[in-house]
């Protein structure tokens, strides 16, 4: 049963980029190369690694995404590696454990039960396009300890708008 949960401001450092349903690793696949560069410079993870989708648009498989991982201070960024924060507030949270491929399912459930809830998310849509004020995929598990991506843990936290 989803959750919510009021958070605040979390630093990270990440990576951006603009990518399709079958081109996830672009962005993905550069996590352990942040976590790596954050170590060079004696910082270590603060949490989970994660994905933000600041943009999404399925009708023409196109979606803006970051790869982030928490600090627990602020960290400058370098080159292609950004510095940010996630935005404090209230998120819609749900874990699901099991191959990353069934979280289309867990995601739908989440957005059909904010609708029930008559919950608004921090999101507008333009021309096709959802833009998320935050919306988090957060990887729980290592997948140098556990291969087996149908043992893996991962949490949800969508950002809820702020009531008027």
């Amino acid at each position: 049963m989803p959750q919510i949960v009021e958070f605040p401001e979390r630093p990270y450092v990440g990576v951006r980029g603009t990518i399709t349903m079958t081109t996830f690793g672009l962005v993905a696949d550069r996590i352990g190369e942040i976590i790596g560069w954050l170590a060079e410079r004696g910082h270590t993870p603060a949490g989970a690694p994660f994905l933000r989708y600041d943009a999404v648009n399925m009708p023409e498989d196109r979606l803006v995404v970051q790869a982030g991982v928490p600090v627990a201070v602020p960290v400058e960024g370098e080159g292609d590696i950004l510095a940010a924060t996630l935005p404090a507030g209230r998120y819609a949270t749900e874990s699901h454990h099991g191959h990353p491929d069934q979280l289309f399912g867990v995601i739908d459930a989440l957005l059909k039960w904010a609708a029930e809830q008559g919950l608004a998310w921090d999101m507008t849509e333009k021309d096709g396009t959802e833009h998320w004020g935050c919306r988090l995929e957060l990887f729980q598990t290592d997948p140098g300890v556990e291969p087996d991506m149908h043992n893996w843990d991962t949490d949800l936290q969508f950002r809820l708008a702020v009531p008027e």
